[in-house]
């Protein structure tokens, strides 16, 4: 038995992320690059050590190699003492029953022995692909003070909006009477971000009892949410006010490393009393030629810049040659953009090469057809020969390259 907690994190990062096309294919969402220095998972690791969480779990299954490889002992986030730290958590085979995790329940319920271990009076459970700065000790203090068994985290969206969301639709004083997934007509515009705390002797109790459904797919908000709300469980809506943002999708992703360099938009990632912490690359300072434009960017160490960028977030590493141009795009770790290319609304990611002349992407307001627009992914280890067109909306990746060689 480690020395008590009151409180245990448990992230879920085992999602494949396919929405995201080629960026995950070999890599977990979680791991992502976002930001120029960052991965997806960082956030909710340095919102765990921001609000004084120092046992964290961390759920993997799909393609989870470099994301365990990331997370490493958790120094980087201070989560790496020696009763306490982060965990990475894989399915095991702890019976002849055991499985892959069937749903974001059934990964809490394998995982039961190593909460237990810390003899925690709540637990918070966290996803792993989410944009977002939060104080979970806010969260579980009004938890504590509602007397609850379940706190919802919530942020009100556009009423027009709240129809792609899970609605939670609550009375005045913030208890949850009612869940709404994806409803036609939403009553409120209250959405779930997919961040609760439990008490602890409760969740358990509905997890193995979802276990020993059959008929449940073992998923919180489709079984075990509303198993409680059905039992009449004390269950609230935290609200949320901030930035926040699901990067499940290309068009997400893409977003939400722009608002990075909207001074409107309220995510601030030099914020020293809530820093966002991450693996340092440990690169030289990045290099800016005298020819060079550089304009409304970030610029990661280890960046050599010789072409003219604006609008974009250029991760460690990144080379940028003289003549190139690179506009509202993201450019990840390790990626070369070569003489005279030519890269707008797209996403090139890890160690890519976008060929001599090659175009990646288009501008919207250059489209005859706006309907034909979305933003250019090349995927990780793409190199593009001289001269390549890649259209809006396309998504490249080593394989389409192979394929597109043999004919």
């Amino acid at each position: 038995m480690m020395p008590k907690q009151e409180v245990v994190a448990m992230l879920l990062a085992g999602g494949q992320g396919s929405r995201l096309g080629v960026l995950t294919k070999n890599l977990a969402k979680p791991a992502v690059p976002y930001g120029g220095k960052y991965r997806i998972i960082d956030f909710p690791l340095s919102n765990c050590v921001n609000s004084g969480i120092e046992s964290v779990g961390v759920l993997t299954q799909y393609q989870p190699l470099l994301l365990n490889e990331y997370i490493g002992s958790g120094q980087p986030w201070d989560l790496d003492s020696m009763n306490a730290g982060v965990r990475v958590l894989p399915p095991y085979q702890r019976s002849r029953k055991s499985d892959w995790y069937k749903g974001t329940a059934n990964a809490i319920y394998q995982n039961i022995n190593f909460i237990e271990r810390y003899n925690p009076d709540y637990v918070v459970v966290l996803s792993g692909d989410h944009i977002y700065k939060m104080d979970y000790s806010k969260m579980v203090a009004f938890h504590k003070e509602h007397d609850a068994a379940c706190t919802i985290a919530v942020i009100e969206v556009p009423m027009e909006e709240a129809s792609r969301f899970g609605i939670m639709n609550t009375n005045e004083d913030g208890s949850i009477y009612q869940f709404d997934e994806k409803p036609k007509v939403p009553k409120s515009n209250k959405a779930s971000m997919g961040i609760y705390v439990f008490t602890w002797s409760k969740l358990r109790k509905y997890l193995e009892e979802d276990e020993a459904n059959p008929k449940s797919s073992n998923d919180f908000g489709k079984d075990v949410l509303p198993a409680m709300l059905n039992a009449g469980e004390r269950m609230f809506a935290y609200p949320f006010q901030g930035y926040w943002k699901d990067v499940g999708t290309i068009e997400s992703l893409w977003e939400s490393n722009m608002d990075l360099l909207n001074p409107n938009v309220d995510l601030d990632l030099s914020e020293e009393s809530w820093k966002i912490y991450s693996r340092n690359p440990v690169m030289p300072p990045h290099y800016v030629a005298k020819d060079a434009k550089v304009q409304n960017s970030l610029v990661a160490e280890g960046c050599n810049v010789y072409g003219e960028i604006d609008f974009a977030v250029l991760f460690a590493g990144v080379y940028i040659a003289p003549g190139a141009q690179v506009k509202d795009s993201i450019i990840m770790p390790g990626a070369r953009v070569e003489e005279n290319a030519i890269v707008q609304y797209a996403i090139v990611a890890e160690n890519a090469v976008i060929g001599k002349g090659s175009v990646v992407g288009a501008r919207p307001e250059d489209m005859e057809n706006k309907d034909e627009w979305g933003v250019a992914v090349v995927g990780s280890g793409c190199v593009l020969a001289p001269g390549t067109t890649v259209p809006p909306k396309a998504m490249i990746d080593a394989d389409t390259l192979a394929e597109e060689g043999s004919k």
